[in-house]
């Protein structure tokens, strides 16, 4: 018997993933993105990273084109609303949000506001993987901002990291 998305999502749902948003430039210059939580650390020399993406995504097609760029890793301070936003599929995600273009990756946008850190990459590979392509960036440049606590999702609702550490310590 195949396993269902309900139970796929509902297991995976079950723990708290770190959010973030994927931003990249498209063929006319325009920034695009999307909200992702399957993201990891694959190497530290050369430093790379791991992002999952949904071949529906419409930011798909410009990632592969263009071939970079950039991993924000969301705070819980303003962070929820930069994850709904690009949640969505509108096409105006960047409208009222503070970004700039990259310093290593030059046509790269990178988020100011409601991230903790972000990661300039290229890309270097693309591998389909069911119905998402795995990519793998070379970070050419992080930058960490503060001490913000991390941006979390669990269930359908976000908390930041020590308030749902205060939540599950309650528990036990």
């Amino acid at each position: 018997m195949a396993l269902g998305p309900e139970a796929f999502r509902d297991f995976f749902g079950s723990v708290p993933t770190a959010v973030a948003v994927v931003t990249t430039v498209g063929p006319d210059g325009s920034p695009l993105g999307f909200t992702c939580n399957a993201f990891c650390a694959v190497s530290l020399d050369p430093a790379l990273l791991l992002v999952s993406v949904d071949e529906r995504s419409r930011t798909l097609p410009a990632l592969l084109d263009s071939g970079i760029f950039a991993l924000h890793l969301l705070a819980a301070e303003g962070g929820e609303e930069l994850a709904r936003t690009f949640a969505g599929r509108s096409d105006r995600k960047f409208d009222g949000v503070a970004w700039r273009r990259g310093e290593s990756v030059p046509d790269c946008p990178v988020l100011l506001d409601g991230v903790l850190g972000h990661a300039e990459c290229t890309l270097v590979r693309a591998v389909p993987a069911g119905d998402h392509q795995l990519l793998m960036g070379r970070m050419k440049q992080v930058r960490t901002h503060g001490k913000a606590r991390p941006l979390l999702y669990q269930r359908g609702a976000f908390a930041a990291w020590d308030t749902a550490v205060a939540e599950i310590a309650a528990r036990v």
